[in-house]
């Protein structure tokens, strides 16, 4: 260390400098070759490895190629072989096509040829029977111009005689032809006649003994009562201080009943009495009930009131609904809608002219069922259309319509019976009843409501309608006099014989029964009997 120390002492800074410059130089060009030989033999190597590789793949690529060609040419071998054998395969199947149409073009052609043989035989026949045909229609023609010859001369013969008829009896043939007619109808038309009228005679003779036979049993086996009902509700009161608590306070009472119950209440002079006022006779009942409750129990307010009126209006409706019950089970109908049953129920609070429509129409099926049973026919559809025959008269305050539309929409609307639902139109003949049943009801409707006491109406209302009756019957052209009898169910019009003739009354009877149906209410029917009478008066001098 002290020796190199001394050395560079010696050389001094210059010296060292060069040095470590030389030392730099020599170091620099050292690397260079270095980093040129390692340079050089890495891409020997890449050369010789690419080489390498090319060889490879060209190696590998010729295998390739040759197992393909190897493969491709098996391929084709295999299709080859393939295709001949499917070759071979439609060959032979064409061919045995081919042999078996051959079979049998050779069939038909063996069938053609026995054809060919029975139409020869057949058509050797038919030349035959042509030729025996020829002859037979010569031989036709041939008789007849014979028989045209006999005809010619039997014509002759017949002019010749009807000249000699027409002679001796002064007359032409047409004339003694039509006098001929004439004499025949003549007589057919009297011996009909006299025929007819013996007949229609004997059967409305038996018809009117058998009907009033089967009407007579009929309301002896339905007796009913004949007392009718009273359509005004009174409810009697036990004083008049009574009357002052059910007004109540500034009339508060009264005014929560009516709303309640929407009926009128009529409080008058008359001692001890309240008048309950209602088209619908339902509520009419349910305030009744109501008022009678209340007049009872003795608490009268307006909470109370309403408390009252919903309890009553249940009680009312399963009443409505019993009474429907009741009256099925009565008659014997079953198997009815329960709706229909409480419709029917309903009738128990509605009257007819006085008289209750529900037990009327237990009356209607009843005598509707006895003489279904009289006539030997079922009596169940006479029944059943008896007992709803009115069952309109239930809603017809509410809805739009007669009872009888009513009735027939409600028995379409539950599924009724068709023949009971033409019962229902025909009972007041809106339609022509074209069933016995619907008959039977209408004879029971009119027994029901005609006999003694079924129905009232007041003096002043009868008088009215026994005047517009006859009114209206005397207002067509060429009546003189018109009578209403039998207490307005038959109106006898006296006609002038010299404007109306026999063919007109007929036509003159429907128009005022028509114009009666339009603008007359009146209970059952009315019978429209135009007479027209002709007298010739001659005094002996």
């Amino acid at each position: 260390m002290t020796s190199f120390s001394l050395l560079l002492s010696e050389v001094g800074a210059g010296g060292i400098a060069g040095i470590a410059i030389a030392t730099a130089v020599i170091g620099a060009a050292l690397g260079f070759f270095a980093y040129r030989m390692y340079s050089l033999n890495k891409i020997g190597n890449a050369k010789r490895e690419a080489a390498r590789l090319i060889e490879e793949a060209n190696s590998e690529a010729k295998t390739i190629r040759k197992d393909g060609l190897l493969e491709a040419q098996t391929q084709m071998n295999k299709m080859r072989d393939k295709m001949r054998d499917d070759f071979d395969k439609e060959t032979r199947e064409r061919k045995q096509e081919w042999q078996r149409t051959e079979n049998r073009l050779s069939q038909k052609e063996s069938v053609l040829d026995k054809k060919e043989d029975s139409l020869e035989k057949k058509s050797a026949a038919l030349d035959r029977k042509i030729e025996e045909n020829e002859r037979a229609q010569r031989q036709i023609e041939e008789t007849k111009e014979r028989l045209k010859g006999i005809e010619e001369e039997l014509g002759n013969s017949k002019a010749e005689m009807q000249k000699e008829l027409e002679r001796v009896s002064g007359m032409t043939r047409e004339e003694a032809a039509l006098e001929l007619k004439n004499a025949l109808i003549e007589d057919v038309k009297k011996s009909a006649a006299q025929e007819a009228k013996a007949a229609v005679a004997e059967i409305k003779e038996n018809a009117a003994k058998e009907a009033k036979n089967i009407v007579s049993q009929a309301i002896q086996r339905c007796a009913a009562d004949h007392a009718t009902e009273n359509t005004v509700s009174v409810v009697a009161l036990p004083n008049d201080e009574m009357k002052g608590r059910i007004i109540g306070r500034m009339g508060r009472n009264i005014r929560a009943l009516e709303s309640a119950t929407g009926v009128d209440l009529i409080i008058d002079d008359a001692p001890d009495v309240i008048t309950l006022s209602s088209f619908d006779p339902v509520r009419r009942e349910v305030a009744r009930l109501t008022l009678e409750k209340l007049i009872t129990d003795g608490r009268i307010h307006p909470a109370r009131i309403e408390e009252t009126v919903d309890k009553v209006r249940r009680e009312v409706e399963a009443g409505i609904k019993e009474a429907g019950e009741e009256a099925a089970f009565e008659v014997g109908v079953h198997g009815l809608h329960p709706e229909i049953v409480k419709t029917l129920g309903r009738l128990k609070y509605r009257t007819s002219y006085g008289q209750n429509v529900l037990k009327h129409s237990i009356e209607v099926a009843s005598l509707a069922s006895v003489m279904a049973a009289e006539l030997g026919i079922d009596p169940k559809i006479a029944k059943r259309a008896g007992l709803l025959h009115d069952i309109g008269k239930a809603v017809d305050h509410e809805l739009e319509g007669t009872h009888i539309q009513l009735g027939v929409e409600i028995a379409k609307r539950y599924r009724e019976n068709g023949e009971v639902i033409h019962a229902i139109a025909a009972h007041h003949n809106d339609i022509e009843p074209t069933t016995i049943d619907a008959v039977l009801v209408q004879a029971a409707d009119a027994i029901s409501s005609a006999r003694p006491g079924a129905r009232r109406e007041s003096l002043e209302n009868y008088v009215k309608r026994i005047e517009k009756l006859e009114e209206i019957a005397k207002s067509f052209a060429g009546v003189d006099q018109t009578f209403a009898v039998q207490a307005g169910r038959e109106i006898r019009v006296l006609v002038k014989p010299e404007r109306v003739n026999d063919a007109n009354t007929v036509f003159l009877a429907k128009e005022i029964a028509e114009k009666l149906e339009n603008e007359l209410e009146y209970p059952g029917q009315i019978k429209v009997n135009v007479i027209r009478e002709v007298r010739s008066v001659e005094y002996a001098k």
